[in-house]
């Protein structure tokens, strides 16, 4: 199995499924089994995620799966987790599948993370953005958000927890029947929590509409319209919104290059599971790369 150096000097497995036109994938290609993958279950995940969208692209595309998100939090990187070695990690990726050329598609902090390869590179044949506004970003509430999901991670370091799990950073969505979040405790080390909070931080200065002209590949976006994430009093009573941004400037955003794709109720965790992403991604890659030669 290959392995991808990344900037800190770790080294991280890939997947490479199929061939085509080369797709990147972060995502954990193997199934979650065990208690852990019904705890997801319970909270709206999915445990084989990664592995329904590697099916579903890889008869078509070459797919570089990676569980880049999995590896941040094994391996943690408090003090370097910035946009720069981020773009750079992902390219090293590239570089390990002799990729010159590939599309990328990343859900939540992961698209963010798309959008700042996206401007760093010439690479790109195609970004897809998924649970993030490429405009508007929420950049200062997840900072603030972050920070105290750090700061219950220091006060909690010393103090045995339950063992919830934390989706995405520094958390999901909440659904009608999902537990109530104000009762959560954070499992999170201090050095996980610590690399978003260096993420968040480098991002404050960052214009995304004055970054739009550095994107020279074409690009699609998706939302679930009700992905509007309420945090309680313990996160500072912070709101991020990811589908206003969208929804609310879809004409300025098309009008930027951007595909728009909408989908109807759902929530951030709904939005990103394989039923409803295949659907968009795999006919809009078809329709970009897909009758490319293979790279």
């Amino acid at each position: 199995m290959p392995k991808a150096k990344l900037h800190d000097g770790s080294t991280i497995d890939v997947e490479v499924h199929g061939s085509g036109p080369t797709v990147l994938l972060p995502v954990n290609p193997q199934p979650v089994e065990g208690p852990q993958a019904e705890a997801m279950r319970k909270w709206g995940a999915d445990p084989a995620l990664g592995r329904s969208l590697i099916e579903g692209l890889s008869d078509a595309f070459r797919v570089v799966a990676f569980d880049y998100e999995g590896h941040a939090l094994s391996t943690p990187k408090p003090d370097t987790l910035t946009p720069a070695n981020v773009a750079a990690d992902l390219l090293a990726v590239a570089d390990t599948v002799e990729a010159d050329r590939f599309a990328y598609y990343g859900y939540s902090w992961l698209a963010l993370s798309g959008l700042q390869l996206a401007i760093r590179t010439d690479r790109l044949s195609a970004l897809v953005m998924g649970g993030f506004p490429p405009v508007g970003g929420p950049y200062a509430e997840m900072l603030r958000v972050t920070m105290a999901t750090h700061e219950m991670s220091v006060s909690a370091q010393n103090t045995p927890t339950q063992n919830t799990p934390v989706q995405d950073t520094p958390g999901p969505a909440r659904t009608s029947d999902e537990p109530d979040w104000s009762s959560v405790e954070v499992s999170m080390t201090v050095a996980q929590t610590q690399q978003f909070v260096t993420l968040y931080q480098a991002l404050q200065e960052f214009d995304d509409r004055a970054a739009q002209s550095r994107i020279g590949c074409p690009r699609l976006c998706f939302v679930g319209s009700a992905d509007e994430i309420h945090y309680g009093d313990r996160w500072g009573g912070v709101h991020v919104s990811l589908a206003g941004p969208i929804t609310n400037r879809r004409e300025e955003l098309e009008a930027l290059g951007w595909d728009v794709r909408i989908l109807n109720g759902l929530d951030h965790t709904q939005a990103m599971q394989a039923a409803h992403v295949l659907p968009i991604l795999r006919p809009w890659l078809d329709s970009t790369i897909g009758t490319r030669l293979p790279e």
